[in-house]
């Protein structure tokens, strides 16, 4: 049984990130067509990481070895309605599940911003929606199943006693290849967008505002008396209408993009028209391309308490990081209990910076940035820029220690070790 593979010269080379800002150093991109080819490859690869849509704004993905992507094995979607579940290939996209699911009469809590991520690589970096009672994607995981360094199959459940520990473990435990998801009976939403509302409404009304609907977004530049866009997701089963004045801000007559510069085509429909929970809960639409495509991305996760403070200190910083900035989206998320989620254990606010193609002049801009927010244990997602380095980074989770500990158990080689994972202080 051979595995299908590319050279790391002409075309077969695992190339650059979806931002253009990372190209990956591993030898050999794989592509196995069965688990079993995965198994087999596992075992002969001195060093293997897998490789999802190349989303990562950062080297979380790369390897000192080789990469491996799922995309040649079989895509799953099998729904237990009895158990309120769905099984899910893990290269599979978000935008194909969804779809399979609402064809099936099922839904997603919630979904990210971006269909077009698949389910593993989301997952393995707590990849979140939005909203004051929604968890991150990974909280939906009730079990995964995955190839570890021996090249066995491995399952873990909830309840496990190592199953907090590997849903969000950022590729290091090995291959995930299906995961098993809660589902709920599809449900219809509106989405209704707004313009003018002033920091001050914002602040003395933080609570009011991200309450306002199922999912609630707020873009700005940290720059002048009033934020850009609110963005309000509403389900019908909670409110067949949205209100047409958010705290002085007013409902837009026309669609538009959270991204001034970008064509509103490629953002999902607004005006408060019904439509399916996957065609509005994400920002884009599945058959366009995503977003920007010129940018770099950042993320803090702020705990709720601290939200007041972060404001103001972004708010401090917005003259110096206005000029670098396409825009920042504050959204809320939920407490899980995942050792490396970045809400484990409270409740968040999500400081979203989408950043111009300025590599440098950003990292140094982040570095402000986390002086003013890590002090307020702000944490950094996984998959995007950050310079925090891995005493700090284990300060930031409590259960940091037990996740180190749990993937020198499952990895005393290294197999899934990369620089990542070094510089976060998680392998080596």
């Amino acid at each position: 049984m051979s595995t299908a593979t590319t050279s790391s010269t002409g075309t077969g080379e695992p190339g650059l990130n979806w931002a253009r800002n990372h190209r990956y150093t591993a030898a050999r991109l794989h592509r196995p067509r069965s688990v079993e080819e995965l198994q087999e490859l596992v075992v002969r690869t001195g060093r293997l990481r897998a490789l999802g849509t190349r989303h990562c704004f950062n080297d979380v993905a790369d390897s000192p070895g080789d990469l491996v992507t799922l995309q040649a094995l079989p895509t799953e979607v099998h729904v237990d309605a009895a158990a309120g579940s769905v099984r899910v290939s893990a290269g599979t996209s978000y935008g194909v599940l969804a779809q399979r699911l609402h064809d099936a009469g099922w839904a997603l809590r919630t979904m990210a911003s971006l269909p077009h991520i698949s389910v593993g690589g989301a997952v393995a970096t707590a990849t979140h929606g939005s909203g004051d009672r929604t968890q991150n994607l990974a909280a939906d995981v009730r079990a995964l199943e995955l190839v570890g360094a021996d090249g066995e199959r491995r399952r873990t459940e909830r309840g496990d006693a190592e199953f907090a520990g590997s849903v969000v473990a950022l590729g290091a435990l090995g291959v995930v290849t299906a995961l098993e998801l809660d589902v709920v009976p599809t449900y219809e939403v509106r989405q209704d967008v707004y313009s003018g509302l002033s920091f001050d409404a914002f602040t003395r009304n933080f609570d009011a505002v991200t309450s306002a609907a199922h999912s609630v977004s707020v873009y700005t530049t940290w720059v002048g008396e009033d934020t850009a866009q609110v963005w309000l997701k509403t389900r019908l089963a909670d409110s067949a209408d949205a209100p047409a004045e958010l705290f002085g801000a007013h409902r837009a007559n026309e669609p538009l993009h959270p991204l001034p510069e970008v064509d509103v085509l490629n953002a999902t429909e607004q005006l408060g028209v019904p439509g399916p929970w996957h065609e509005r809960l994400p920002h884009f639409r599945f058959s366009f391309q995503p977003s920007n495509g010129e940018e770099l991305q950042a993320e803090y996760l702020v705990e709720r308490a601290h939200v007041l403070t972060a404001v103001a200190e972004l708010r401090r910083l917005g003259p110096s990081i206005a000029p670098l900035l396409h825009m920042c989206e504050v959204r809320t998320v939920a407490a899980d209990d995942l050792w490396l989620s970045s809400s484990y254990q409270r409740d968040a606010v999500a400081f979203h910076f989408t950043f111009k193609q300025r590599q440098p002049e950003v990292l140094a801009a982040l570095e402000s940035v986390e002086d003013a927010l890590l002090p307020l244990g702000a944490r950094p997602h996984w998959g995007k820029l950050f310079t925090a380095g891995a005493a700090t980074l284990a300060g930031l989770y409590p259960r940091f220690a037990d996740a180190r500990a749990l993937v020198a158990r499952h990895d005393p080689a290294g197999k899934f070790a990369n620089a990542f994972t070094d510089r976060i202080g998680l392998t080596g």
